[in-house]
């Protein structure tokens, strides 16, 4: 024991010292780095990179190459005008770093002025952007993006951290395409090389006012069956190629004309803890809070989504054509016109595997859930809680007029919780033969499907999403398994019979 104690020690302190331990040989140093200033408010006099005589334009922050530990900061309380697109990359011990110096209580500011990018990442990997402001509002109605990450027949990309930023006004068109309009826009194209990410965690951002996405990520090495006549034209013709290991988390963003984020060929992708408060405020295209297209095994949780503006979609959760095994869980929707979730495939594209378990949503509008035409297969809703006082949908469920009679609808909603404050609305429109019910509690709802094992007095629905004390929903759902081992609240699932709704503790008194 007291050996392996001191090679902890001795492993924390190689770390702490920026060593490496290799084996019985001797300890390596990563790379040092070399820093450089931009100091746009400068006297261009001399300009050397140094602190001292800082570079004062992007043109020059430009010119020069970046390697392994290399840092470019800029100076905060100036502004620089412009595209940043610098090149070279950093490494896995030695990441190349863009940040902000100085004790100025403004931030470093980087304003694209109607250019493409204000920042462009192209072609390289292991860069960390951090804690700088970023706007692009000038000619607006173009084609533009506050930051792009941009793949081209580059292979396997590493090592990403995008974090801090603070992105405004950037002033875009209605555009979703592999190259813009976005606040943090992901891009991986080409026809020659398959090229993906594989770690990008984008974190803490603050993002307000933009046209038209928020995050968006958009590939063409995007072709499979699953996506059948959405398949984008210009599609690598070779197999799938995921970007793995991405997290978007704790990003607040507000304002947005069109989508809050979406998460498009990827594997394995977490978004977690964000709040999207605002989407689908100027656009005239369909738009969502989150949501996935063409991706394998996302999970979408703790996210808050509100103030989806209109009812083109306008849903806080969407797995679309070529979504498999999304899962969203632990979310708080509310105050949006169009709904809670949307389920999408269509033009020969199948969505497999959804499920929504233990979100609130309260005052979502228009209709709670909505199918497109298309198969939709494998679908799990269960352990939600539906609050409605101020908006009433009009559909409880609504699967699109246009749906064949031979589409594929496998929907199963259990254990989920609806309560109304008004009057009217909950119908169905168009509902499939695979639209099931059970256990579920409807109360201020006229249930007009068999709902077997359900509840119809009250829940004793408390403001906070859990149940008082003697509500009939107590202990009176269907088992699940593989339920995701706790509630909406953090409670610990326990054997037995279930509550019904998010909520598996005790009635609160």
């Amino acid at each position: 024991m007291r050996h392996r104690a001191t090679a902890a020690a001795l492993a924390a302190l190689t770390a702490a010292a920026g060593l490496t331990l290799a084996g019985p040989g001797p300890a390596q140093a990563a790379p040092a780095g070399r820093t450089f200033h931009v100091d746009c408010g400068a006297a261009p006099e001399g300009a050397t990179g140094s602190r001292r005589h800082p570079w004062t334009t992007l043109a020059e922050a430009n010119a020069h190459p970046y390697g392994p530990g290399d840092r470019l900061l800029f100076k905060r309380g100036a502004t620089c005008t412009g595209g940043l697109a610098p090149t070279g990359a950093g490494s896995a011990r030695a990441p190349f770093t863009i940040a902000d110096y100085g004790n100025a209580p403004a931030r470093a500011r980087l304003d694209g002025a109607g250019a493409h990018d204000t920042v462009l990442l192209s072609n390289t990997q292991y860069v960390h952007l951090r804690n700088l402001e970023i706007t692009n509002a000038d000619h607006p109605g173009s084609e533009r993006n506050g930051v792009r990450l941009r793949l081209t027949d580059y292979g396997v990309a590493r090592g990403f951290d995008i974090r801090g930023l603070y992105i405004h006004d950037v002033r875009g068109g209605d555009h979703k395409t592999v190259s813009g309009s976005s606040a943090i826009h992901i891009a991986v194209q080409g026809t020659a090389k398959a090229s993906w990410y594989d770690g990008l965690d984008i974190g803490h951002n603050r993002i307000e006012d933009v046209d038209r996405e928020g995050v968006y990520f958009k590939s063409t090495f995007s072709k499979r069956d699953l996506v059948g006549q959405q398949q984008d034209p210009n599609a690598y013709p070779g197999e799938w190629t995921p970007s793995t290991g991405v997290r978007v988390h704790h990003n607040t963003l507000k304002s947005l004309a069109g989508d809050g984020m979406k998460l498009d060929t990827t594997s394995g992708a977490r978004v977690d803890h964000n709040r999207i408060d605002g989407f689908q405020l100027r656009s005239p295209s369909a738009n969502a809070g989150i949501w996935t297209f063409n991706t394998d095994d996302t999970t979408v949780e703790y996210n808050e989504v509100s103030g989806g503006g209109n009812t083109h979609d306008g849903m806080s959760f969407d797995a679309d054509g070529a979504s498999r095994n999304t899962v969203f869980q632990y979310n708080h929707s509310h105050d949006n016109k169009g709904g809670f979730l949307l389920i999408c495939p269509y033009s020969g594209a199948k969505t497999l595997g959804t499920v929504a378990r233990y979100n609130v949503s309260s005052n979502d509008g228009a209709r709670l859930i909505q199918n497109c035409w298309g198969p939709i297969l494998g679908t799990e809703i269960y352990h939600n809680t539906f609050r409605n006082t101020e908006q009433i949908p009009g559909y409880l469920v609504q699967d699109d007029a246009g749906s064949p009679a031979t589409t594929q609808h496998e929907l199963s909603i259990r254990n989920n919780v609806f309560v109304s404050g008004g009057t009217g609305g909950y119908a169905f429109k168009n509902p499939t033969p695979g639209l099931s019910f059970a256990h579920n509690a409807f109360y201020g709802i006229d249930m007009t499907r068999p709902n077997p094992g359900g509840i119809t007095a009250d829940p004793r629905l408390r403001d906070d999403f859990r149940l008082g004390a003697g509500s009939p929903a107590l202990a009176a759902g269907a088992v699940i398994e593989d339920n995701g081992g706790k509630d909406y609240f953090g409670n610990r699932l326990k054997p037995g019979v279930p509550n019904i709704g998010a909520y598996a503790g005790r009635g609160v008194g």
